[in-house]
């Protein structure tokens, strides 16, 4: 079924960003282009330079007025281009420019994370109490249940908290919660004794060519 970005064709800012021609850039833009206009999937010129870690046509972009909240089929900004292609002088450059920006914006998409931990590690929280909320379970004939199992933790198991400071006993966001009281308190606690943080972005993408690097040695 054809949609609004099926006929988008790339503009010649596009094509020269595409091919990394610089010059070609700045006189297209100082020609009075629309730096807005958008290509092929609905991209604009500052999408495909976020995409290409082409950090000089970025930086020229914005500074002419690029949208750097504008997002094509896929719905993703040039921030989330560029943090999933792993350019991280460019993903560090636009987050700064979307906290620039003044008034309402996007929120970025919240990155789901959770740490495993001992429970007895938890338990030192002087606030610290067990709940069982949305918990699942396997019954005897090995089919999933639901409700208050009546379980009993002890100090060995392993519990996971995760970017919200949720605990739970799975590795699954809000099932089979165990703790859901994230205080001011609480999230003090995390941070200062068990050392958790939710990773940066540009954390992940360190990690990420890490692991790359290791494997390819």
């Amino acid at each position: 079924m054809a949609d609004k970005y099926d006929n988008l064709k790339n503009t010649p800012l596009i094509e020269a960003i595409k091919g990394g021609q610089l010059s070609a850039i700045k006189e297209l833009i100082a020609s009075g282009v629309d730096v807005n206009d958008a290509g092929e999937q609905g991209w604009t010129p500052l999408n495909w330079a976020a995409g290409k870690g082409d950090l000089d046509t970025v930086t020229l972009l914005v500074d002419s007025g690029a949208d750097v909240f504008k997002v094509g089929r896929d719905q993703r900004t040039p921030y989330m281009i560029a943090l999933a292609a792993g350019h991280a002088s460019v993903v560090k450059f636009l987050r700064q420019a979307e906290d620039l920006v003044e008034g309402d914006k996007p929120t970025r998409p919240e990155r789901k994370y959770c740490k495993a931990y001992v429970l007895k590690d938890l338990r030192q929280y002087q606030g610290w109490f067990e709940s069982q909320i949305n918990w699942k379970y396997k019954q005897t004939n090995g089919e999933s249940a639901e409700g208050n199992n009546g379980i009993q933790f002890s100090d060995e198991d392993v519990v996971f908290i995760h970017q919200d400071f949720m605990v739970t006993k799975s590795m699954w966001h809000n099932e089979n919660v165990i703790f859901d009281q994230t205080t001011s308190e609480w999230r003090e606690f995390c941070a200062d004794v068990l050392k958790f943080r939710v990773p940066d972005d540009l954390d992940l993408i360190v990690s990420a060519k890490s692991m790359a690097s290791s494997g390819s040695s």
